[in-house]
């Protein structure tokens, strides 16, 4: 939808120049890239075009598990029907002999689509390079910035997946049929030269025009370096993004509505120019709908242990054991920090002037997992996702597939993580504590200055909930390398749980009662830790053969 757009602007723009002759046979549909390339105008929408990888990466990848954290324990997706964000993630989770090299590259893979984009991205550079030669250099060259960045986070995303992949570069003549892999730190050494030269030539925010910055190459530079085990680069890279002028937001609800000084790269959508997401009609309450007499929303809802997962906001957790029973006591949702408010609705919260009712009978509702195959918007856990739903979309003047809230690809408050990690690693316990308490200070948590095993166990208690389904927890504990070990720490041996709510006989009152919504424990078997070569590359390039963990 966006890439149409793009180009059809582009071709509205350049189309009043062509002749009205009777064989006249330029396309109507198209241009040449002699053309795009011609002037800097036409060039940038070139270059747009490879923009919307960044917001494919963020979404699109892997589209059939959904939100990656319904592979951790923090989200469930509540059907049961064997479709994409359905029972799938589930059976990804659940680990075991269904995760085939097939299985994974069918439900997970993202190999060809990530080469599409650096194929794409590659001719766009030859292109600049051949055909926008007589553009001024100033402007050469920072488009060059612009898409080497984009090829540097899309060689990033397959690194991180698969570890060794296949390099190609700008020079098209040496694309071939047979191309062996190259090893891993092969494929971190190009991704930091292209992170480096974006840095280098992007202009800073006020000067880009809504355009890729510097911002945005040194926080995507604190992302990746963290995996390339840089960490110098990383505390490098987040002074950086400091010394631009970024910064926490006040208010930790507000960062997700877009702008201001924490957001340093987003994508934005636009209800006039048709360029739309449809985030809302998954994860919005299902009472937003059932209200209209229409059906949609809470195709995955927030975990029990996500809840508990917490601080109350003096600091601390409070005391869950109550709840993993049955009880007519009031959970303590009102008591907990404000990251809790701002990213789950939970039982009597307020959302759209009304309030959420996640119980049997209630307006959102409630099903049993498994039993009810289809839940229709109810929940299966008694939560529903507030962050990245749009609490103003009216669903009766614009259907729940026309979102428009910003996707935050980017931002402040990730950085100061990934230095207070990269800091840790270091031996930089000042620095890392000083991370962790610009962070805690946010939302009123006290801090204090930590060491060792404590340290380290702070920095994964703030990523954990600090970036709560932004799309960052599934991957951390897989380069951490715990995603294998026994739960807590890892991803084996434990089932997620969420609260069935029944009313009480008292009015008003509720009863809670501890469920599991897993059909068997989950298990991350180790081959995980690298995706499986799929099999159409393996069929057509003979100087390549499956990773040893798949064959």
């Amino acid at each position: 939808m966006k890439k149409i757009l793009i180009l059809a602007s582009a071709v509205a723009m350049l189309s009043a120049t062509a002749c009205n002759k009777l064989l006249d046979l330029t396309p109507r549909d198209s241009i040449s890239d002699k053309v795009m390339w011609a002037d800097v105008t036409s060039a940038e929408y070139a270059v747009n075009f490879i923009y919307s990888y960044a917001y494919d990466i963020y979404v699109s990848y892997p589209c059939a598990v959904g939100m990656t954290e319904a592979l951790t324990d923090e989200l469930k997706y509540g059907s049961y029907l064997y479709n994409s964000m359905c029972f799938i993630p589930s059976e990804v989770a659940y680990g075991g002999s269904t995760l085939t090299a097939n299985y994974v590259d069918v439900y997970m893979g993202c190999w060809e689509s990530l080469y599409r984009g650096v194929r794409r991205t590659n001719e766009a550079i030859y292109n600049l390079h051949t055909l926008g030669k007589d553009l001024p250099e100033a402007d050469q060259t920072r488009l060059e910035a612009e898409l080497r960045l984009m090829r540097g986070w899309l060689y990033f995303e397959l690194v991180k997946r698969y570890k060794e992949v296949i390099i190609y570069d700008e020079d098209l003549t040496a694309i071939a049929k047979d191309k062996a892999v190259s090893s891993e730190a092969e494929g971190w050494k190009m991704i930091k030269e292209d992170l480096a030269f974006a840095e280098s030539n992007l202009p800073v925010k006020a000067d880009a025009r809504g355009r890729l910055d510097k911002g945005a190459a040194y926080a995507l530079a604190t992302r990746a370096l963290l995996y390339a085990k840089d960490y110098e680069g990383v505390i490098a890279a987040a002074n950086k993004v400091k010394e631009l002028g970024y910064a926490l937001e006040a208010d930790y609800a507000g960062v997700f509505n877009g702008g201001g000084q924490e957001s340093i790269l987003q994508y934005n959508f636009s209800y006039a120019d048709n360029v739309m997401h449809s985030f809302d009609f998954y994860y919005s309450p299902g009472g937003d709908f059932a209200e209209l007499g229409l059906q949609g929303g809470g195709y995955a809802t927030p975990t029990q242990e996500m809840v508990e997962s917490y601080e109350l906001a003096t600091g601390g957790f409070p005391d869950w054991s109550a709840w993993h029973a049955t009880t007519t006591a009031e959970p303590p949702y009102k008591e907990l920090e404000p990251r809790f408010q701002a990213t789950i609705l939970y039982n009597g919260a307020t959302w759209k002037g009304r309030t959420i009712q996640p119980y049997v009978g209630g307006e959102d509702g409630w099903a049993e997992w498994r039993k009810e195959a289809q839940p229709q918007g109810r929940t299966t856990t008694g939560y529903y996702l507030r962050k990245g739903v749009d609490e103003s979309h009216n669903l009766q003047e614009r259907d729940a597939s026309k979102s428009l809230q910003p996707a935050i690809l980017l931002r402040y408050g990730e950085v100061l993580l990934n230095k207070a990690e990269a800091c840790f690693r270091t031996n930089d316990v000042d620095g890392a504590n000083a991370a962790i308490k610009e962070i805690r200070d946010r939302v009123g948590l006290p801090s204090a200055n930590l060491s060792g095993e404590d340290l380290w166990n702070a920095i994964r208690q703030e990523r954990r909930v600090e970036l709560a389904y932004e799309g960052l927890w599934y991957w951390d504990l897989r380069r951490w390398g715990d995603a294998s070990k026994a739960y807590p720490v890892g991803l084996n041996g434990y089932q997620v749980h969420g609260l069935k709510i029944t009313p009480a006989a008292v009015a008003g009152q509720f009863e809670y009662t501890y469920v599991s919504v897993d059909d068997k424990d989950r298990n991350f078997p180790e081959k995980m830790a690298r995706f499986p070569m799929p099999s159409s590359e393996l069929n057509s390039n003979s100087l390549v053969e499956q990773y040893a963990e798949w064959k």
